[in-house]
């Protein structure tokens, strides 16, 4: 038996980036997966075949989950379709990076939206079947900038932290019910966004980073499955920071 046989995930923003490798390392530990996308459906498609092909269960699902409707409507699509929702990963996000003084009211909005927003409306219909089922795994993906703070991201930087106070509370709200609710914040990690960036740049963030590299995507993951098996029974509340320990 793997660590999270029979149990139902749901990744939002799955079809790429983090959240791929999120929803394909909770499909290796044997959970069947949800993979949630707004608008990339192929990419979607990829890794619930990619899922598929190593022997476990997955469907693509496209919901907006910045909306309350997009939102209900995955959760309802994962309980509809397998009775019960036992893992929430909440990865979907966006970036609109601009200096305070050039950021648009709509680049703040954006991003507040799809980062928290998002979080809190699929955390909020997920708790009513993980409540009466009295248990449930949410799993929050924050980042170092929400910790540290960053020039050029006050609206990511905002909505990350918010996703930290988030968590705090949520985990406080549902523990008597079995609920855990925990973060994980990647440092600099590489993905398709960042693996072409000049080598000058990244030797000069890696002088800062005591590990002396920065994360894989994989790194990420192996912090989400933690979480979300029967190994982090006793921890809520938590943020697990991933980030070769730049942030300490």
């Amino acid at each position: 038996m793997t660590a999270l046989a029979e149990r139902i995930a749901i990744v939002t923003g799955g079809s790429r980036g983090i959240g791929r490798g999120i929803a394909l390392e909770l499909a290796r530990q044997g959970a069947t997966v949800i993979v949630n996308y707004n608008s990339n459906s192929s990419a979607a498609d990829e890794v619930v075949d990619l899922i598929k092909a190593a022997g476990s269960q997955a469907m693509a699902f496209k919901a907006d989950v910045s909306t309350e409707e997009g939102a209900n409507d995955l959760i309802k699509a994962a309980t509809d379709t397998y009775g019960k929702l036992d893992i929430l990963v909440n990865n979907a996000g966006t970036t609109r990076d601009n200096l305070i003084m050039m950021m648009k009211p709509e680049e703040f909005d954006t991003v507040i939206q799809t980062n928290l927003r998002s979080t809190w409306l699929c955390s909020k219909a997920a708790v009513r079947t993980m409540m009466r089922k009295r248990y449930g795994r949410i799993i929050n993906v924050t980042s170092i900038s929400g910790i540290m703070g960053n020039a050029g991201q006050t609206n990511y930087s905002a909505s990350k932290a918010g996703i930290i106070g988030f968590t705090k509370s949520l985990a406080r709200e549902v523990a008597s019910r079995s609920i855990t609710v925990n973060a994980v914040a990647p440092g600099f990690v590489l993905t398709d966004l960042t693996k072409d960036l000049p080598a000058e740049i990244t030797d000069q963030l890696n002088k800062n980073i005591p590990l002396g590299r920065w994360g894989t995507i994989e790194d990420v993951a192996h912090a989400v499955q933690f979480l979300a098996s029967e190994h982090s029974s006793y921890i809520t509340g938590h943020v697990l920071v991933v980030d070769g320990g730049l942030a300490m």
